[in-house]
């Protein structure tokens, strides 16, 4: 992500401001920060809807830059904003912005290219629109795992995918989304409409932070689409997370993590 954050910031003027819509936790907001505080400073503006998750990003950010800067004060001023993207015009609570970043995020609000438009509008003359959405699905098994049938990593994405479309259509005033993310981009008004993909490629052994996202990872899929599994396959989930069980996902040293992430970006004239 410190390449992808580095790549986003460069070309921008000086101290910008680069808003991280959607903050979560503060994965990217660390980098961004880091990113800002190497070519001379900035505002990084952070926007969740929960305030304990704002509340991390903000820390994290904060810390980052200021190790950045090898100080206890540094050129990247950190803001935090609570906004909702489902209940509140952007325009209400984003300030104008050199670069906004976007991640895993517009896909879950109901109308998408209208958010994407109200993000654009939200873009210094010059600014620059970044999506982190869609890619390749993450892969992290083997084919052939030694309990139930093999290729349950297939079944798992297609289950995904199933869910995924089901969770849009459950969106209060849901709009489809009908046309490729560049072509939203191009019809928000944007130019110089791009994308890049970025590679998350860590092979076996992979160290237990790569063993802990995998056993997050299939219990967030056995509760989000498991009933969408044969029977067999549910079984076998819940054989990977029971730590008495031979299975165990968290006592394999097979296990690997593989991912593309697509960036799509716009420019504002």
């Amino acid at each position: 992500m410190r390449l992808v954050a580095a790549r986003l910031v460069d070309g921008l003027p000086d101290e910008p401001t680069v808003v991280d819509v959607g903050s979560g936790a503060g994965g990217m907001a660390l980098v961004l920060a880091e990113a800002l505080a190497a070519r001379g400073g900035g505002t990084l503006v952070l926007v969740d809807a929960v305030p304990e998750l704002l509340d991390a990003a903000t820390a994290a950010a904060r810390k980052a830059a200021a190790y950045e800067t090898d100080s206890h004060t540094t050129s990247v001023r950190v803001r935090p904003v609570l906004g909702d993207l489902s209940s509140e015009q952007p325009s209400s609570f984003l300030p104008t912005a050199d670069l906004v970043w976007a991640s895993g995020v517009v896909h879950h609000l109901p109308d998408q290219a209208a958010v994407v438009s109200a993000l654009g509008a939200s873009l210094a003359p010059g600014g620059l629109l970044a999506l982190a959405e869609g890619g390749l699905d993450a892969r992290f098994l083997p084919w052939d795992i030694g309990v139930g049938s093999p290729g349950l990593a297939d079944r798992l994405s297609a289950a995904r995918g199933e869910w995924f479309a089901h969770m849009r259509e459950k969106i209060p005033g849901s709009v489809r989304l009908t046309k490729g993310w560049g072509a939203v981009l191009t019809t928000a008004g944007l130019r110089d409409v791009s994308a890049f993909s970025y590679l998350v490629d860590h092979p076996a052994p992979t160290p237990p932070q790569v063993r802990d996202w995998a056993l997050a990872h299939v219990r967030r899929l056995a509760e989000s689409c498991g009933e969408r599994l044969h029977p067999a396959d549910r079984a076998v989930l819940r054989d990977l997370l029971d730590s008495g069980h031979p299975a165990y996902l968290g006592a394999r040293d097979d296990l690997f993590l593989l991912s593309a992430n697509t960036v799509h970006t716009g420019r504002k004239a």
